[in-house]
């Protein structure tokens, strides 16, 4: 026998059952009962207001237990966490339910009353998601107890986080294949490139103290890492002739930092010395000093290696992501690979770098999350087009919500 459901869905059951459905008075298990006056409320003209005042004070304890089973359908989860059906007592099963996602209580998060707040402080999920915490930092309703307490927590994820990001495990014989299928791949432009010498695309160090140096101007570093690296490990003294500008001071101070001491070599002088195929190789195989390096290879096929790499992980692309001093044609090759289109971080951080080509922040803005189309309203970093456009989805999605 169909379930009652399927027979309402298609419209065979008569006038009478309808109206005892929509005051959830049939003799039906409660999980289905519940998914019958959710599909009343969402599809029925006739019976929906009805059956919305059933669902409102259907029994607490029925209704907890849908919502926190990851059974429960997607319709009848997405009716219960909706701002205009929402029962506060609900969403912290609603919260901890791996159903539903994290796209929903983003909205929630973003502009819940205190009730809303309270619940998803208590959640583990959401203390636990930077998504979910950067959310309820935009939230008005927040006290300052509880902001301070988000930050504290955000802090230390981040800093769990790159603690975390090391190198991916990867076998050998998946680097190597991966290497051998890039390079053939790649054949001809190999061909065309191969005598190109390493440059670097600008620099940001910092000195031996741990002060951040200011980042030198792409051509400076890369006309000067060569010579430099070369004359250091000569031997040849480091310090600045008297008559320079305080430009080049502060250039060579920031290039000798980065050298390294005289007595060893650093991972950009072992760079330098090889060949575009063996610096395409070290993407493949090296680790994330070095893929941190070559990301910043002004040869395209060796930057564009990094992202191939087995070896590279969602946290370094996340920084690659907001990097200015990487090729554009590396921040367009970031979403072209399915693994690093779908980190919603990722996608995120190229919006955000003013180095993304144009065409490229358009076409990713319209995934974006309520709070970060606010934040990116603001970021005087961006271009005003971007932030225009920002504003105008942020106004569209709010009224929605609202």
């Amino acid at each position: 026998m169909p379930r009652m459901l399927d027979m309402i869905r298609n419209s065979q059951v008569p006038s009478n059952l309808m109206q005892s459905a929509a005051r959830g008075a049939l003799s039906v298990p409660p999980e289905e009962m519940i998914e019958i006056l959710v599909y009343l409320a969402l599809h029925h003209k006739l019976f929906s207001e009805q059956a919305r005042l059933t669902l409102a004070g259907w029994d607490e304890k029925a209704s907890s237990a849908a919502a926190a089973d990851p059974k429960t359908s997607a319709e009848v989860l997405g009716y219960f966490v909706s701002p205009e059906n929402l029962r506060p007592r609900l969403l912290l099963a609603l919260a901890e339910n791996p159903a539903v996602g994290e796209e929903s209580l983003d909205q929630l998060a973003t502009s819940g009353a205190l009730s809303v707040v309270e619940a998803l402080l208590a959640s583990a999920r959401v203390m636990s998601s930077p998504r979910l915490l950067q959310a309820l930092q935009a939230n008005p309703n927040l006290r300052p107890n509880e902001l301070a307490e988000i930050g504290a927590k955000l802090a230390a994820l981040e800093k769990t986080a790159a603690e975390a990001a090391t190198d991916v495990d990867a076998p050998d014989e998946v680097i190597e294949t991966t290497i051998t299928k890039f390079l053939e791949e790649n054949a001809v432009e190999l061909e065309a490139v191969k005598d190109e010498p390493f440059h670097l695309i600008g620099i940001s160090l910092e000195d031996e103290s741990g002060r951040e140096h200011g980042e030198v101007e792409p051509q400076v570093a890369a006309t000067s890492a060569i010579p430099d690296a070369t004359q250091h490990a000569a031997g040849k003294s480091a310090v600045a002739p008297t008559g320079k500008s305080a430009l080049a001071v502060s250039a060579d101070k920031a290039r000798n930092a980065f050298l390294g001491d005289t007595k060893r070599d650093s991972a950009v002088q072992k760079i330098a010395k090889l060949d575009i195929r063996g610096r395409i190789m070290l993407a493949m195989r090296g680790n994330k000093e070095e893929r941190a390096i070559l990301i910043r290879d002004s040869t395209k096929l060796v930057s564009l290696s990094v992202l191939d790499s087995p070896k590279v992980s969602d946290a370094e692309v996340e920084k690659i992501a907001l990097q200015k001093n990487v090729l554009e044609a590396v921040l367009r090759a970031i979403p072209m690979k399915r693994k690093f289109a779908k980190n919603y971080n990722i996608m995120r951080n190229l919006v955000q770098n003013p180095r993304t080509p144009l065409d490229l922040s358009l076409s990713l803005m319209k995934n974006l999350l309520v709070h970060d189309l606010k934040n990116l309203c603001g970021n005087k970093e961006v271009s005003d087009t971007i932030r225009k456009v920002a504003m105008r989805m942020f106004r569209q999605k709010t009224t929605k919500k609202g």
